[in-house]
C-alpha cells in the first residue's frame, strides 16, 4: 500500500468484532461471507476480510479499510449491508463492536 499524500486523507482502517447468538454461528458466518464480494467491489473499499477466532468459535472479525469516512458511509448505505443489518438482531449475541485503528509503522 502506498502512503497517502500529505493532502489526501488517511485510509480508515477498522476491525468489526461480531459475536453470534447461541445457535446462530453458521447463519452469521453465511451472512457475513455474503458481504465480502459486493463490498470489495465498492468504490473506496481497499480491504474487506473476514476471520473467525480459533479460540472463540462464533466470534468473527471483519478487517476493513476504506479510503475515508465517506466511503464507509456509502458502504453502510448499500443494499447488501442494509440486508445484513436487518438480519443482525436475530444473529448477534452481543452488540457489534467497531474498533478504529491508526497505523503506527
Amino acid at each position: 500500500m502506498t502512503p497517502p499524500s500529505p493532502t489526501s486523507p488517511r485510509p480508515l482502517t477498522m476491525i468489526a468484532v461480531i459475536v453470534s447468538a447461541p445457535g446462530q454461528r453458521e447463519r452469521l458466518r453465511d451472512a457475513l461471507s455474503g458481504l465480502l464480494s459486493p463490498t470489495r467491489l465498492e468504490p473506496g473499499c481497499r480491504d474487506y476480510r473476514l476471520f473467525e477466532l480459533i479460540d472463540e468459535p462464533g466470534t468473527f472479525q471483519m478487517h476493513e479499510t476504506f479510503d475515508d469516512e465517506a466511503a464507509l458511509e456509502a458502504h453502510r448505505a448499500t443494499p447488501h449491508f442494509r440486508a445484513f443489518e436487518a438480519l443482525a438482531p436475530e444473529l448477534l449475541g452481543a452488540p457489534l463492536r467497531l474498533v478504529k485503528l491508526s497505523a503506527v509503522g
